[in-house]
């Protein structure tokens, strides 16, 4: 925490950052819910001045270590939304996910947040395993929507390499019709799509941030942060980042980069991209789009109309 602190004090001085001029703060990982809020005081002092007086300061949190006392007390340090990584309300498929929690804790988590005072309350689910049927999705849904919340995420199981799950057979089950009646099922309950894997009543006012390419600081081991068109790499192995919080690796983006990612995010997202940085064949890709209503023009500004193509759509154009 002290060498958090010690990059977030070089991080404010390097953006140049100003008072009331951040909009929003995200701890994530799932494991903050592990740290006392006594050790986050610190931080947010420090970093008080710099926030907007509406700003939104979200906090992830496991169900099996945010507990009333926990919660409350980071509710006193300003952290007004919080997300849930409960993947599930099956206690079977929990234990699939190797998850540490039951299904108990998770309804147990999310009331104890709302009675504590938080309003804007978020909760991960997972689809796309191999346990996964519409009976066991929609069991998910309707305890999900029973319970106090605001905003869902819903991701697909992706495997990643090195990961347990990687070297495991049967572990996903890749029915795209499965994911596309879980997402409709979630707009039907009210809270709309607004990207890929997000809906919500309420919308992540940090996630559009990203998606819309505005600066952001990356704080903690393994942190990324963006300034105009340059990335920022902390270390990722945590006792050398103890060691050395500051020692930043740059990534500078070229033209054609920023121009890919302002074209694949605005295709995963309701943001959209601006059709003046296409080039002229670019346009005249994206136009054969328009024409088969795969993506609609508004206001110079090109929208995608199926999230779930997105990276086809984003290549088709590039």
């Amino acid at each position: 925490m002290r060498a958090i602190l010690k990059q977030l004090n070089y991080e404010l001085k390097r953006f140049k950052a100003k008072k009331n001029s951040i909009k929003t703060l995200f701890i994530g990982g799932g494991t903050p819910s592990t740290i006392e809020p006594s050790l986050y005081k610190s931080f947010f002092e420090t970093i008080k001045p710099f926030m907007s007086q509406d700003a939104e300061i979200t906090i992830e949190a496991n169900p099996n270590s945010a507990s009333k006392i926990w919660l409350a007390g980071i509710r006193e340090l300003g952290v007004n939304r919080i997300s849930f990584g409960i993947q599930s309300f099956d206690d079977e498929k929990l234990k699939f996910l190797g998850r540490n929690h039951t299904s108990k804790l998770a309804k147990e988590a999310i009331k104890n947040a709302n009675l504590v005072g938080f309003k804007n309350i978020s909760l991960d689910l997972i689809y796309g395993t191999s346990k996964d049927n519409k009976k066991l999705l929609m069991n998910d849904l309707e305890l999900a929507f029973s319970l106090p919340i605001n905003h869902l995420s819903a991701y697909s199981l992706t495997l990643e390499e090195n990961t347990p799950f990687f070297s495991t057979k049967n572990v996903q089950n890749d029915d795209e019709n499965l994911a596309y009646f879980f997402t409709d099922e979630i707009i039907k309950r009210g809270f709309p799509q607004y990207e890929i894997s997000n809906f919500g009543k309420k919308k992540s006012e940090h996630n559009l941030g990203y998606w819309k390419g505005e600066d952001y600081i990356g704080i903690g081991s393994g942190g990324v942060g963006f300034l105009k068109d340059c990335r920022f790499y902390t270390q990722t192995d945590i006792s050398s980042y103890i060691k050395e919080p500051t020692k930043i690796t740059k990534e500078r983006l070229d033209a054609k980069s920023i121009k890919s990612e302002k074209v694949l995010l605005g295709c995963r997202s309701e943001v959209g991209f601006s059709k003046d940085i296409l080039t002229e064949k670019e346009l005249e890709n994206a136009m054969h789009l328009v024409d088969a209503k795969k993506l609609f023009l508004k206001n110079g500004y090109l929208f995608n109309t199926e999230y779930f193509l997105s990276d086809e759509i984003a290549l088709y154009i590039l």
